[in-house]
């Protein structure tokens, strides 16, 4: 079976009915037995008193899409899947929303738990996306990813 990948920039937050036709999509691909997916959210942190309202999202495009390309073959190396998307907001989102979508396909469950894991840790090293987490009173702060 051919495997398929996407690497995306969203701008703003991912909406909830962009994922549902992203998984329906994959409906007609029946050599597929199992998915995962892994959504992260923008959380409102409370710090030193503050609030964080939004993040604001910025990349050196360029730079991340070839760290994309390198995680997406290591993966592809690592485990039996077919498929593999990952989308990751730009600009502004707000707490509440989604900006990082990562959704792996494979014959079989347990290679979807595991490459699923490997690509977010992956992602969250190394991929240089950087967020201003913007406080309820507008002012901001680099954020540090944990």
């Amino acid at each position: 079976m051919k495997k398929t990948y996407k690497n995306v920039f969203k701008e703003g937050a991912i909406a909830s009915e962009f994922i549902a036709n992203s998984i329906a999509k994959h409906q007609s691909k029946t050599g597929i037995g199992a998915h995962n997916i892994f959504l992260g959210q923008v959380r409102a942190d409370e710090i030193d008193g503050k609030s964080v309202a939004a993040i604001e999202y910025s990349a050196y495009e360029e730079m991340v899409n070839k760290k994309f390309h390198e995680i997406r073959e290591a993966t592809f190396e690592a485990f039996n899947l077919t498929c593999m998307h990952i989308y990751h907001s730009l600009g502004t989102v707000k707490t509440g929303e989604i900006c990082l979508f990562v959704f792996v396909s494979s014959p079989r469950r347990k290679e979807v738990f595991k490459a699923l894991e490997f690509v977010v840790e992956k992602i969250k090293a190394e991929v240089p996306v950087f967020g201003k987490e913007v406080f309820e009173d507008e002012t901001h702060q680099w954020k540090v990813n944990s």
